[in-house]
């Protein structure tokens, strides 16, 4: 599956009938999948297909989607009000013997208020629901669209990743084959400062400085932080490798590589691990901050 980012948009238009349609949509980043709907009115029966539809493409992020709906021609019928003419009628045959009882004209009855109104034609149910369909059509077509940006973002913020869990590599070798790391170097410094403090001293236990040496001689160790961040890097490129939405997880081993630089810096011993420490530090926090991008 491809990296998606969570940032992109999309818009899509069209016609059904003698109306027109246009989705719009818009998604930033989120910590899960948020769908913000603007419909125009007597289209809320439609909330719950396009949710449905929206879940099946995506999996993160705030999308705003807005649908704008309009009438590309007026059509009007005439309407006869049956109660007023029945009103009409009835009043004529009553004055049937005053005034003169020739049929009514269709321009008299016009004439009269009330009798026939024009009001803008109704669409039919088959219509309705050939008009929804096309809507629903172009809202499936909006998501794909919205997708391949995302994708496309993606596939940049992939090799973007990459390059920072390259880095991140490099920097652990860097920390891995560092001489101060070698037994001989550790033991030679610790020998020296057990030395220095011996010096002209006879009240100190010597078996007692001995095992602190060794102790501070482990805690100086970082074979397990250097193996930690081996795990992270080969576990970091094989869910970019698999795509799909990883973000969270990849969250996660940022979280991981940052606990394990901090360790290090903690725990160093000479300048160059320091410094290939804090360096992990920033790659880090950069390769957190691009994550957060990722679906």
């Amino acid at each position: 599956m491809a990296l998606q980012s969570m940032t992109g948009f999309a818009r899509r238009e069209g016609t059904s009938g003698r109306h027109r349609w246009a989705w719009e949509l818009r998604s930033v980043n989120g910590k899960g999948l948020d769908l913000r709907l603007r419909l125009p009115p007597g289209l809320e029966r439609l909330e719950t297909d396009i949710r449905r539809l929206a879940s099946d493409h995506f999996s993160r992020g705030n999308i705003q989607a807005g649908l704008s709906l309009n009438m590309g021609e007026n059509r009007f019928e005439a309407v006869i009000n049956q109660d007023a003419l029945a009103a009409v009628l009835a009043m004529r045959d009553q004055l049937a013997g005053i005034i003169d009882p020739a049929p009514l004209k269709l321009d008299t009855l016009l004439a009269i208020r009330g009798i026939v109104e024009f009001r803008e034609a109704e669409d039919g149910e088959d219509v309705i629901a050939a008009r929804d369909g096309d809507i629903m059509a172009g809202l499936e077509g909006a998501l794909f669209d919205l997708k391949t940006m995302r994708q496309h973002e993606g596939r940049a913020l992939g090799h973007i990743l990459l390059d920072q869990i390259e880095t991140i590599d490099t920097l652990t070798a860097v920390v891995e084959h560092d001489p101060s790391r070698s037994t001989q170097e550790i033991a030679s410094k610790l020998a020296a400062q057990v030395a220095l403090l011996m010096d002209g001293t006879q009240g100190l236990d010597r078996d007692r400085i001995h095992a602190e040496a060794a102790m501070l001689a482990t805690r100086a160790d970082l074979r397990e932080e250097v193996d930690r961040l081996k795990a992270h890097v080969a576990a970091a490129r094989d869910l970019l490798a698999k795509g799909g939405p990883v973000g969270r997880k990849l969250d996660f081993l940022a979280q991981e590589f940052n606990r394990e630089s901090n360790t290090i810096c903690s725990k160093s011993n000479a300048v160059a691990i320091t410094a290939a420490g804090i360096e992990l530090k920033v790659v880090i926090d950069q390769f957190r901050e691009q994550v957060q991008n990722l679906e």
